[in-house]
């Protein structure tokens, strides 16, 4: 475009936009005075309506007069109602002119003056007051209120009239001059169409020239845009599989995590929190505080409030495994606790909030106190089977001394009582190192099937006379055969200690409760247990409802000597002996007890398989014999007292003390016919090494094994080895006189 063509359309543009404002400007003015015509039209209607209320108040007011009907009445009194508020419509229609503001602010009053005279007038018709009529109809007021009334409306009218004129010679001239000014603008605007499309002519080959550079500077912005927009959806894709990683790690950990802030109000929780610790998002752990009692690691020593975690954390502290118990107060059963924390900093450095993961080491600490448990007593047993084992040879040369003692003193009672109360004595002695032996687990058991429900229903028949009238006897056994593999006699002894500690818990009477159950212990519940191996067991509980045992009782229990009776009541070798038998038998045995409201003792037992045994018959009273007979034993008093006895029986006797000694003889061409030898002797070999090396020598060899406590050379997985006799001491001589005849009239080992 060309300078001057430049000028004159920027001439054009102005010009239009001056005629465009004052087109704008009449518009506004002409809406306005048509607005201000309708308002004076609309004020000289009000007038109208209001002369016209008037004369119909008045017109009704005559007529009652006239005729005494209620319906000129009625229509006064509507009429009236109607004034007022006409009155003050038309007052509002004028507030824009004083002078008429002021006239009728002068008429209201007459107006209203006047309609009430004429109600006056009604109510003095209505009650026939005629005196009353007659003087205010002598005063003559109404009609001079109403002419006045009626002339003011008329000059209100008048002046309506003479503005409305004024008015609407404004308005048209308005109207004139803005059609002026629209034409003038139609003008200019068709000038200004035909400049510009003389210019769009002439700048439309420029646009086509530019048109190809600004569709290839395109193509570039667009393969710019969608490498960047893929970069884009990358980083996106790589940013969301994160999140999802990372949030499908916080709510899949084992562990409970919280995050709180600075008032220690949890902002984001996981599943695990939920379910161990029962926190979730909007909890604050101060009001948790009172739920719960919370101690030391010790579950002694209470946790004071300013040394709980998330106070030490939001005290700027970081810490690991903090170790804590949490009783709640509902009686859910406690948790231990291995608390981490670590505190959030803002931008200044300052502690905003804190992050605070719980392990759950409830189940993994209690797995300790059972394994430690179980070494203690492992260790006890081991102490013990050593000292079983000096006992039992000197109890065995006691007893059967005594045997001999008593027998030789029928002529003198004095001394053969005497005699009898050290056999006793050695005989009470036999049997606590007998229970000793069994806690230990070195008796030597002789493990057959044994159907248990038959056994318990036999057991149950003993402990009536034994537990008295005082204890209720009852026997839930599960229906179907079901045998157990283990040594029915100490089973029964086994039964009858709990039953005798389950009488002394229930010292006013109670009832006493045998049952038997086929149960299979899980994965789970061996984690949960040492030394527990999953799979099916039978099961026999013992329960009472007597005194019941607090946890400090029941974590000992089962050690020898431990008991909670009186001195002289008990040995403390009850439990100890039932809880070697059920391990020594490849079983497993747990106590559940609440103090107030008894016990019960679970053995679970290895079951049977195939059919029941049949018990062995008990053999008659064994006689001697003229066979010779090789003892090995390194204690001499032992020694001598076998050699006694067998040679009282009959027997020839060779000794030796120990394996060495004996490996001479035999190698030297000793005859013997039974070999009989302690399974623990020095010289380098073991009884049963013995034994075999002599087998090696005398094919059918014939061996009676001996010994006050078992270890692994004759006893494997709690029971003798196959073919295996073993005469335990302490024996009596009925005793060894029956084993050395069935060992002689046996099978060889």
């Amino acid at each position: 475009m060309i300078p001057t063509q430049r000028v004159i359309l920027g001439a054009g543009l102005a010009i239009l936009l001056i005629i465009t404002a004052a087109s704008i400007g009449l518009d506004v003015k002409s809406r306005s005075d048509a607005a201000w015509v309708n308002n004076t039209v609309q004020v000289l209607k009000k007038i109208s309506d209001l002369r016209v209320l008037m004369r119909r108040a008045e017109s009704a007011a005559r007529g009652y007069e006239i005729y005494r009907s209620s319906s000129f009445s009625d229509e006064f009194q509507a009429v009236h109602a109607q004034i007022a508020p006409a009155l003050a419509d038309l007052k509002r229609g004028v507030r824009d002119n004083p002078d008429q503001v002021m006239l009728l602010e002068g008429t209201e009053p007459l107006a209203l003056r006047r309609i009430e005279i004429a109600a006056e007038a009604i109510r003095l018709r209505t009650a026939n007051d005629l005196a009353g009529v007659a003087a205010l109809q002598g005063k003559g007021e109404g009609r001079g209120l109403m002419d006045t009334v009626m002339g003011n409306l008329d000059l209100l009218s008048a002046a309506e009239e003479r503005l409305l004129a004024a008015r609407s010679q404004d308005s048209r001239r308005t109207g004139i001059v803005l059609l002026g000014i629209d034409v003038i603008g139609a003008l200019v605007i068709l000038l200004l169409v035909v400049m510009t499309m003389r210019e769009s002519q002439r700048t439309q080959v420029a646009l086509k020239s530019t048109l190809l550079e600004t569709t290839a500077e395109k193509h570039q912005l667009e393969a710019a845009v969608a490498e960047r927009t893929g970069h884009l959806v990358t980083a996106h894709d790589e940013l969301r599989l994160s999140v999802n990683v990372l949030q499908s790690t916080f709510r899949s950990m084992a562990e409970a995590v919280l995050v709180i802030d600075a008032e220690s109000t949890v902002l984001l929780s996981n599943p695990a929190a939920e379910r161990m610790l029962l926190h979730r998002t909007g909890m604050n752990l101060g009001n948790l505080r009172a739920l719960s009692d919370v101690y030391y690691g010790d579950g002694v020593t209470p946790l004071k409030a300013d040394e709980l975690p998330s106070v030490r954390v939001l005290r700027g502290e970081q810490f690991e495994n903090l170790e804590m118990i949490v009783r709640p107060h509902s009686g859910g059963p406690p948790r231990h606790l291995m608390i981490s924390g670590r505190p959030m900093r803002d931008g200044k450095g300052n502690v905003s909030g804190a992050v605070l993961v719980y392990h759950d080491a409830t189940t993994s600490r209690e797995t300790e106190r059972q394994l430690h448990q179980s070494q203690k007593l492992d260790a006890i047993g081991k102490l013990t089977g050593g000292v079983a084992h000096d006992f039992n040879n000197m109890l065995t040369v006691i007893s059967g001394n005594t045997e001999t003692l008593v027998a030789s003193l029928k002529q003198q009672p004095e001394l053969q009582r005497a005699a009898r109360l050290i056999d006793d004595a050695a005989e009470r002695c036999a049997e606590l190192i007998q229970h000793l032996l069994a806690f230990a687990r070195k008796q030597p058991l002789r493990p057959r099937n044994v159907e248990i429900n038959a056994a318990i229903s036999d057991v149950a028949k003993l402990l009536r006379p034994t537990l008295g009238e005082q204890i209720q006897i009852e026997t839930v056994l599960e229906q179907g055969p079901m045998t157990a593999h283990i040594d029915p006699s100490t089973l029964t002894n086994a039964v009858l200690n709990m039953a005798i500690n389950a009488r002394d818990a229930m010292p006013n009477g109670g009832k006493l409760l045998l049952e038997t159950h086929r149960v299979v212990l899980d994965e789970a519940y061996a984690q949960a247990n040492a030394e527990v191996r999953p799979g099916p067991y039978v099961m026999l509980a013992v329960s009472d409802t007597g005194t019941g045992m607090p946890l400090d009782v029941q974590e000992k229990a089962f050690e020898p000597f431990f008991t909670t009776k009186e001195v002289g009541k008990g040995s403390g070798l009850g439990l100890s002996m039932v809880y070697g038998f059920v391990k020594q038998s490849g079983g497993h045995i747990k106590i559940y007890s609440e103090e107030g409201h008894g016990t019960t003792i679970k053995l679970y037992l290895p079951p049977g398989e195939g059919t029941t045994d049949v018990a062995a018959s008990v053999a008659a009273q064994a006689e001697g014999g003229a066979e010779t007979i090789f003892v090995v034993e390194d204690d001499p008093l032992v020694r001598n007292f076998v050699t006694a006895q067998l040679q009282s029986l009959g027997y020839k006797t060779v000794a030796a003390a120990d394996s060495r000694a004996a490996l001479q003889l035999i190698e030297a061409g000793q005859p013997f016919d039974l070999l009989f030898t302690d399974v623990v002797i020095p010289g380098g070999m073991s009884g049963r090494e013995l034994a075999d090396e002599v087998a090696k020598r005398r094919p059918g060899l014939k061996v009676l094994y001996t010994s006050g406590y078992t270890d692994n050379a004759i006893v494997h997985h709690g029971k003798l080895d196959d073919g295996v006799l073993l005469l335990t001491k302490p024996y009596r001589r009925n005793r060894l006189a029956e084993m050395i005849r069935k060992a002689l009239g046996g099978v060889s080992s």
